[in-house]
């Protein structure tokens, strides 16, 4: 007995896989023994003390309930309790129907066995979800979908003699003559055909998003107006594409996204510092009881003790630009280029203010069109995620930063800011054809000087993606692709230019992190990030329609332009 108990952990710990990999061998056996014909002398002795209406009845059974063993199987990978149970109930049913169907103890004997083996196994199987939030991904459905037209044509082969190619699948099933392979076959296509529409129409595992018209989205908006611990791009989570996940006391969130399997917290926990721990421990444990994959983007350095704790990997990703505004200045001759810019957009006829969240209404027809006139210029069109997007009622959260040409708008940024006044940043900066060139730059100046003066220690850049990863022998395999990637992808992105850019400014260079739990779901987890912030393949595939002969100075990542 002390033996037993020592080796249970280990057996806990293999249950899973080894029970899915049993349990799909189960339901394959199933479904191909109901594609080929019974031994005909244990048949005939059967038939002689049972009804036929019974032996029939037994064999479509045993064949739906393999399909439904094979679809298990998966569940039980994923850990799934319900996958658990309802495997003990299939089972169940399956060892006497196959002593019905034609008295094949060998099948009977393997499910026995493979009950008896799962039933001591129920703390292997821990995520709480019901069968509905099963995760079947399109090559599961063609592999079953596969494996039921071959026991079809298995069937097809073993009564060659029957004709059933001009017959609707009902009468094949009501009619007495018809061969049970055939009529097995029909229910097990039935069944999958009914399975995959189930999991269309199935609801999300997840949490739902929090758009403004809910309540929650007061929370968030009471918590970034109070947080102990936010950045300027805890603001995105007043964007509307987010789910959330609060404290115990409400005075905190954590703020993610979900593509596929993939669950992707935006940053650290925004709220009371002595919480961040707690929500990100939730945060992994929640995905976890749903079989996903749990990532956490664009960490700062103070953030990583955190995903340390949680025994996550972690990969830089790229480095945000910061700018100490007690310490900048316009003047002296290393500025000299950024100073005539700004000055010769203000010398011909550029004005710069700052509108309040409750000015903006007044204006945002205005900034709809500048708006509309940049996305020309740009591919993919809106981003979401980790950049925000134009909706009215996103941009009338923030001040915007407005600058008009000779009394006309022509270009505004929407700022995020933070309660403590430890930093703030823009989101959207946006300008029309008609803006001047030096437009940025103006821009900028005139931000790090109205931020000044509003008492803010710092102006954030956003982030330049893959900046500062090392070439090195030694160094992780992700940042030398990374790093390969900055140096020849200028097609792809501007990742250069984008820094060279913000470097005129002489910023503070900080790295930026992506966590996950496993090193190999970290390039997965970077792919869904780009994909929830593009839109999907089918954004990521637009293109803009004309030129636009300005620099890049945005990061995509907080900052655009």
């Amino acid at each position: 007995m002390r033996l037993l108990r020592e080796l249970r952990p280990t057996g806990l710990a293999a249950a899973p896989l080894t029970g899915a990999i049993l349990t799909l061998a189960a339901g394959v056996m199933l479904v191909v023994s109901a594609a080929t014909p019974s031994v005909p002398n244990r048949f005939l002795l059967l038939a002689e003390r049972a009804p036929v209406i019974l032996i029939e009845l037994s064999h479509f059974l045993s064949s739906v309930l393999g399909l439904v063993l094979i679809f298990l199987a998966f569940g039980l990978r994923a850990r799934l309790d319900a996958a658990w149970i309802a495997t003990m109930v299939v089972l169940a049913l399956c060892v006497p129907l196959t002593l019905l169907k034609g008295i094949i103890w060998e099948e009977t004997a393997w499910l026995a066995a493979l009950l008896v083996l799962l039933a001591p196994f129920r703390d292997a199987f821990t995520r709480q979800a019901r069968l509905s939030r099963m995760e079947i991904t399109p090559g599961w459905l063609v592999s079953a979908a596969a494996l039921v037209l071959g026991a079809g044509l298995l069937g097809l082969w073993s009564f060659q003699n029957a004709d059933y190619g001009h017959r609707s699948w009902i009468s094949v099933m009501v009619e007495d003559d018809a061969a049970r392979a055939i009529r097995a076959w029909v229910g097990a296509a039935l069944g999958l055909l009914a399975f995959g529409i189930w999991r269309l129409f199935a609801s999300a595992a997840t949490p739902r998003v929090v758009t403004p018209h809910d309540q929650d989205f007061q929370q968030v908006r009471a918590i970034l107006a109070s947080a102990q611990a936010a950045e300027p791009a805890s603001n995105l989570a007043l964007l509307g594409d987010k789910r959330f996940l609060f404290s115990q006391s409400g005075e905190s969130f954590l703020m993610f996204g979900v593509r596929g399997r993939s669950w992707i917290a935006l940053g650290a926990p925004v709220g009371r510092r002595d919480e961040r721990l707690e929500l990100l421990w939730r945060f992994r444990e929640m995905a976890d009881a749903h079989a996903a994959r749990p990532g956490v983007y664009a960490l700062g350095a103070d953030d990583l003790p955190e995903a340390v704790e949680l025994g996550f990997s972690l990969q830089k990703i790229g480095e945000s630009a910061v700018v100490p505004l007690e310490t900048f200045s316009v003047e002296g001759r290393k500025r000299g280029n950024l100073r005539r810019a700004w000055r010769k957009a203000g010398e011909e006829g550029a004005t710069f203010e700052v509108l309040s969240p409750a000015d903006v209404p007044a204006v945002l027809d205005e900034l709809q069109q500048i708006s509309d006139e940049w996305l020309d210029h740009h591919a993919g069109g809106e981003k979401r995620f980790t950049m925000g997007a134009f909706t009215p009622a996103y941009v009338s959260e923030f001040p915007i930063a407005l600058v008009r040409q000779d009394g006309k708008s022509v270009a505004f940024a929407t700022l995020w800011t933070t309660s403590g006044r430890t930093a703030f940043s823009m989101d959207l900066m946006r300008y029309s054809d008609a803006a001047p060139k030096n437009i940025m730059d103006y821009l900028f100046v005139e931000l790090i000087a109205w931020g000044k003066a509003q008492g803010y220690q710092a102006f954030e850049f956003g982030m330049a993606p893959l900046a500062g990863l090392e070439d090195r022998p030694f160094a992780p395999i992700m940042s030398r692709v990374g790093r390969l990637l900055y140096e020849r992808g200028e097609e792809i992105y501007n990742f250069q230019g984008v820094r060279r850019y913000k470097d005129k400014y002489d910023p503070l260079w900080q790295p930026r992190y992506l966590a996950a739990p496993h090193k190999w779901a970290i390039p997965l987890l970077l792919a869904d990030v780009g994909l929830l912030s593009s839109g999907g393949m089918a954004a990521l595939a637009k293109r803009p329609r004309k030129a636009d002969p300005r620099p890049e100075a945005g990061s995509g990542e907080g900052a655009e332009a």
